[in-house]
């Protein structure tokens, strides 16, 4: 049984909310309720990341990190989206992150087809990219059928050694 979703954009007061830790207040700006997790601190440094971003050049909301809620029973498990719109080569790197009470369920994969769908409308997008840690085997299961390749490695600052995947759309 596969299952469908959908990724909802964020805004900058819901970003910034969800930085401070204020459920309540990314609840009211936010495109459906969120579930406590979101407001986790283990989560701000993304949400940070993205007021930012967002408060920076408003366009980028429609890019970056939304929501991933289930299209069939309206359930919010996990979050997805972009890093940011194209670069100059055009490209763009997702990043998915689902709820562990909803985990092997096939809502990674989906989200990520989502955004794979979404790049490939896109006319300034070129190439997508994953960075995923090596030992991280159930995002490398998530990539694997879409055909994404090692093309390198890099050193995030927050989550240490990633293989660098990519696919050209």
């Amino acid at each position: 049984m596969s299952v469908r979703v959908e990724v909802l954009a964020l805004s900058q007061p819901v970003f910034t909310a969800l930085a401070d830790g204020d459920l309540a207040a990314a609840d009211a700006a936010a495109p459906v309720p969120l579930p406590p997790a979101f407001a986790d601190h283990d989560w701000a440094p993304v949400w940070r990341m993205r007021a930012e971003q967002v408060a920076a050049d408003p366009r980028v909301a429609a890019w970056v990190t939304g929501v991933v809620r289930d299209a069939d029973s309206g359930l919010v498990v996990g979050r997805a989206g972009f890093h940011g719109p194209p670069d100059a080569r055009g490209m763009v790197e997702i990043g998915y992150a689902v709820l562990p009470e909803h985990r092997r369920r096939g809502y990674a994969r989906a989200a990520l087809a989502v955004l794979l769908d979404r790049a490939r409308r896109a006319p300034d997008v070129r190439v997508v990219r994953l960075s995923i840690a090596p030992g991280n085997v159930a995002s490398l299961a998530v990539a694997r059928p879409f055909g994404f390749r090692a093309v390198g490695e890099e050193v995030d600052e927050v989550d240490g050694l990633e293989t660098v995947y990519e696919l050209d759309v």
